[in-house]
């Protein structure tokens, strides 16, 4: 389940390209797991199917993790209906079973999760909750209120900050007075983490979800990251790093080079049974890109479906009063 998140991210990015996607927003996801494939890997490894995880935007390989196909998740991207949210939540917005999906406001997902988290308590599921936010994101007021409520109500929530150490284009130096993340939910314990480590994140998440399971609370976790690319297409990445450091990252802590010679040294697998799976996964996603631009869009009638979680077997109002429409 490692190698797919590149590639895809990658060919997510080329079909949008194709499609002539030119604003941020439609660009805003393109280093979507492009060298956070350890964060991504490592949690869904160490938690179980019936566990709960709500991220942000950059979200396709995240959905992979959750186990929804590639060809839905491009499909969803090209915004077709063989797509995981059937065309109506584009590149951001992907949602599967017990995956809450992207969301496009920064840090809004965070209190979101701690009410999943809630219900889980609520209801009695032995299960909980893993929230994931960004740098950028770790300043924003929602997120001290959710880990607040979150301490005081014992909630099974896993907060997880993935430190990619540039929110947008500013170093997190100059953005936040404590750079030390995993130490900023207050009461709540927290635990730092090299985030290109698949195995380390995989190990961490177990104790933390351990943690939770049994009932004390909420825990913080912080992965230690980075990425190669800009923020997005309007970022060319260099303006306020040097070519030198991407390149220095590159060359000594990407996740799957230190994964596949890990494997490699100690006799797991061989250059060439890495080689046969590189290939089979890059022939699914092209079968999964093609797909993606030729499965039909929704139609008209779909634009009042799933609105409701029953429908109302009626009819509810359309772009003006007069203009009524079939709710399903």
């Amino acid at each position: 389940m490692f190698l797919p998140g590149r590639p895809l991210a990658r060919r997510a990015l080329r079909l949008l390209r194709n499609l002539g996607a030119r604003s941020f927003a439609d660009f805003a996801s393109e280093a979507t797991f492009d060298i956070k494939e350890a964060c991504g890997v490592g949690i869904e490894n160490a938690i179980k199917p019936t566990d709960h995880l709500i991220t942000a935007y950059r979200v396709h390989g995240i959905a992979y993790m959750r186990g929804i196909p590639v060809k839905s998740i491009l499909s969803e991207l090209t915004g077709r209906q063989g797509g995981c949210a059937k065309g109506k939540g584009g590149s951001m917005h992907m949602y599967g079973q017990n995956f809450y999906g992207g969301n496009g406001i920064v840090g809004a997902q965070v209190p979101l999760g701690a009410g999943v988290a809630f219900a889980q308590k609520y209801q009695g599921f032995d299960s909980l909750c893993v929230a994931m936010y960004g740098d950028g994101a770790a300043n924003q007021g929602q997120i001290f209120e959710a880990f607040n409520m979150s301490y005081l109500w014992s909630l099974p929530c896993l907060f997880v900050c993935e430190n990619n150490q540039y929110g947008m284009g500013t170093a997190v130096e100059r953005a936040s007075a404590n750079i030390d993340y995993y130490q900023r939910g207050d009461y709540i314990p927290g635990i730092k983490v090299d985030g290109m480590d698949v195995l380390c994140v995989r190990e961490a998440t177990k104790f933390a979800a351990d943690y939770i399971r049994s009932g004390k609370g909420p825990m913080l976790m912080e992965l230690e990251t980075y990425r190669y690319h800009g923020h997005s297409m309007s970022d060319p990445g260099i303006s306020y790093r040097t070519r030198e450091e991407i390149k220095e990252v590159r060359s000594k802590s990407d996740p799957i080079s230190l994964l596949r010679d890990r494997l490699v040294g100690s006799g797991l697998s061989s250059v060439e049974e890495l080689k046969e799976i590189d290939v089979e996964v890059r022939r699914e996603i092209e079968e999964a890109s093609q797909f993606a631009t030729s499965d039909p869009e929704p139609p008209l009638s779909d634009l009042t479906t799933h609105i409701y979680q029953t429908g109302l077997n009626s009819r509810i109002r359309g772009i003006t009063p007069w203009q009524q429409l079939a709710a399903a």
